[in-house]
Parts: C-alpha cells; sequence; structure tokens
C-alpha cells in the first residue's frame, strides 16, 4: 500500500511529439501586448522552434514625391501579410486627395493591402491636423490585414506636387515594420509578448495581425522512472566581517533537474533517441489528481549497463527557467 506522503502513485512524462501549427493567427488578449495561441505550451524542439511574424513592412518601401499634382512614388519591397513574406513591385504616381476649401487638412496613408497591392486610404477632413485616428484631420484607421508605410499630410487644397517634407515615414508612428516592436516569446503559456503594445491603427481600433508556425507538445508517460528532481532556484548567503559589524549579500542560482530512467538496450529507447533536445516534461506526485510540475529543458543521459542489474539513464534536465507548479 502506498504511503500517504511517497510518491509511488508519481507519474513522469516527456515531450514524445509535437501537434503542429503552421502559420497560425494569435489571439490578442487584450492589452495589444500579449498574443496567445491554441496550445498550451509551445515546443522548443529544433524542428518545431517557434517562428513569429508579424504584419509589417520588412524592406524597401521609400515614399517620395512625384513631379505631378498630388501624387507620390513607392519603391519596390518586401513585408509579412497574414504569415507569409510578400514582395510588391514599385508603383510611380499614386494619386493623394486633398481636402476641401472649408476643410484643408487631410492626412492619408500609403498602405500595401491584404492582397499585397499598394492602396491610398484616405483620412478624414479637417480645419486642423489631429493626433486621434479616424478624426477629423486625424489618419485614417486602415483596414485590417493592410499595413502603412507612410503618411501624406496636406494641409492646402490647392492641386500642387506633394512636398517631402509632407511625407512621414517614422517607425512605430507611420510606418508599421514587421520586427517592430521586439518581442519576447514564452514558451510555458505557448504566447507573445511585445515589449511595447501594438498601436490600434486598423477598423475597430485594433492593432496589426500576429501568426506563428509552432508546435504543442505531446506528452508520453516514461513507464520505469524515479528520483524525479526538478529546476529550482537556490539561494545562498555570503559576508564579510568589517569593523564594528558584518556586511551580508545573497545570490541566487538555477540547479540542474534529473531522473532516472530504466531502459529497455539503453540504445533504442524513445527517450535516448531524444538526448540533447530541448523537451518538455511534466511530473505528478500523484497522477490520480490534477497537481504537477512542468519544466522544460535540454535532455542529457549518463548510461550505465551493469552486468546484473537493470540497464539505466541518469538523465539532467538543463532549464533556463525554474519549473512552475500547476495547480
Amino acid at each position: 500500500m502506498a504511503g500517504a506522503n511517497t510518491a509511488d502513485n508519481a507519474q513522469l512524462e516527456y515531450e514524445g511529439g509535437q501537434t503542429a501549427f503552421p502559420n497560425a493567427a494569435l489571439t490578442d488578449s487584450g492589452d495589444h501586448a500579449t498574443f496567445t495561441s491554441q496550445a498550451q505550451q509551445w515546443s522548443g524542439v529544433m524542428a518545431h522552434v517557434p517562428t513569429v511574424t508579424p504584419d509589417g513592412l520588412a524592406t524597401g518601401g521609400l515614399v517620395t514625391p512625384n513631379a505631378a499634382n498630388d501624387a507620390v512614388d513607392v519603391t519596390a519591397l518586401t513585408c509579412y501579410l497574414a504569415g507569409l513574406q510578400v514582395a510588391v513591385g514599385a508603383l510611380a504616381n499614386n494619386a493623394v486627395t486633398r481636402g476641401t476649401a472649408t476643410n484643408p487638412v487631410r492626412i492619408s496613408s500609403i498602405t500595401v493591402d491584404s492582397t499585397g497591392a499598394l492602396a491610398v486610404v484616405a483620412g478624414v477632413v479637417g480645419t486642423s491636423i489631429s493626433a486621434t485616428r479616424g478624426a477629423a484631420g486625424g489618419a485614417p484607421l486602415i483596414p485590417v490585414g493592410s499595413i502603412e508605410i507612410a503618411q501624406v499630410q496636406l494641409t492646402s487644397n490647392v492641386a500642387a506636387p506633394i512636398a517631402a517634407n509632407e511625407i512621414l515615414a517614422v517607425v512605430g508612428q507611420h510606418v508599421e515594420r514587421f520586427d517592430y516592436p521586439l518581442f519576447n516569446i514564452n514558451y510555458e503559456s505557448g504566447s507573445v509578448t511585445f515589449l511595447a503594445p501594438l498601436d490600434p491603427i486598423h477598423v475597430g481600433n485594433m492593432p496589426k495581425q500576429v501568426f506563428a508556425t509552432y508546435a504543442a507538445p505531446i506528452f508520453t508517460p516514461i513507464s520505469l522512472s524515479s528520483d524525479f528532481i526538478p529546476p529550482e532556484n537556490s539561494h545562498s548567503v555570503s559576508s564579510k566581517q568589517v569593523y564594528g559589524t558584518t556586511m551580508g549579500s545573497t545570490s541566487s542560482s538555477l540547479n540542474q533537474g534529473s531522473f532516472i530512467s530504466y531502459s529497455q538496450d539503453n540504445v533504442t529507447d524513445p527517450l535516448i533517441s531524444l538526448k540533447n533536445q530541448n523537451l518538455w516534461f511534466r511530473f505528478y506526485p500523484n497522477k490520480y489528481k490534477t497537481p504537477h510540475i512542468l519544466t522544460q529543458g535540454i535532455l542529457g543521459v549518463s548510461r550505465t549497463f551493469p552486468s546484473g542489474a537493470s540497464m539505466q539513464s541518469a538523465c539532467t534536465i538543463s532549464s533556463s527557467v525554474a519549473a512552475a507548479e500547476v495547480a
């Protein structure tokens, strides 16, 4: 009979496979900064390392005045739309609409639409420049699936060639780039968090789209295992004696996780075939209950082949973060 405080009913599982999600849209969590996926965790196995591709300009796309009245030229560009890299050819003489005699201010957005075509989206006319998207005298809200590569800010309704200083192209203000702002990948929650919220400049006050190719781990029990130790932080104190007192300081370090696996032949076992891979591990102190420990790290193995005992591997889990408890 298992003891009340023993791990006799424990179960250790490893990432034995993956479910792939190629080029899947991520969901805005509501803060325009964290975007979540359909997976609870993301695999870190070499063949499935996630690729995140926000919509935005990649190269080229310089907007310059055309010699004709009320027109701009756009150089060739590449961009990301819906997770795919798209090449757009140069296009000259793109017409820009001016305001009216009573409302001479109009800001227009130079965009690449969801089909990969250049398009000029005109803002609402006004008497003065507004910093509010969609307002009179402000830049327009552009369609979802489009990206903005520049703005043309006109304050006169009189036809004339557009001046260079009327074309605005500051990244993060008038230009949506795929690599701005930067982001962090959270493998544990299967999400991406941008270092700054994405601007809600699209229709419906929505941010640009974010796509990713990733894989969710499929957990497989290790049939014979024991002595699981999760990667955890340890803390130490050091001190120095000085005149009249002692000065102390603390430091933290992350320990390696480990466990023992008992093998069939220590060569063809499925777990052994995944050594040196960055895998997820899930440990249930009681496999009949929900609480478990979740950790991801590089699997290391040290095999022994005793003549009178079971073959086994002393396995290590080299993680970059401490294991997490899941209630």
